[in-house]
């Protein structure tokens, strides 16, 4: 099961693509692929969604862009994390945690060691 891909939940798009932020400013194609490189190939970020996240975030004033080039030489957008968005990130991660938490007792999982 450890390469099967998995339905992102709803809200946990927003936090990852801040998380990845988090580590510095990067164009589209650079987030999905670090998603994607950090989990195993388990989260998987299409397009689709991504791009409209992305606009949302930046409506949000969580995330602000500029045009630059990429590593082929190529335009794209870049996007960065706000202090807006950092503060924005550690709500999420909070609540992510708290989420975790409760599920892990309602599942039995709490107190088993990893």
């Amino acid at each position: 099961m450890a390469n099967s891909r998995v339905d992102l939940l709803q809200g946990t798009l927003d936090m990852l693509i801040l998380q990845t932020l988090n580590e510095g400013k990067k164009h589209g194609y650079a987030i999905v692929r670090h998603i994607q490189s950090v989990t195993n190939e388990v989260l998987s970020v299409e397009e689709g969604s991504l791009y409209p996240a992305l606009h949302r975030m930046e409506g949000k004033g969580w995330i602000v862009s500029e045009w630059g080039l990429s590593e082929n030489n190529r335009r794209a957008k870049y996007y960065q994390l706000t202090r807006s968005g950092s503060k924005q990130l550690e709500e999420q991660v909070l609540t992510w945690e708290r989420f975790a938490e409760a599920t892990a007792k309602v599942l039995g999982l709490s107190g088993r060691g990893s």
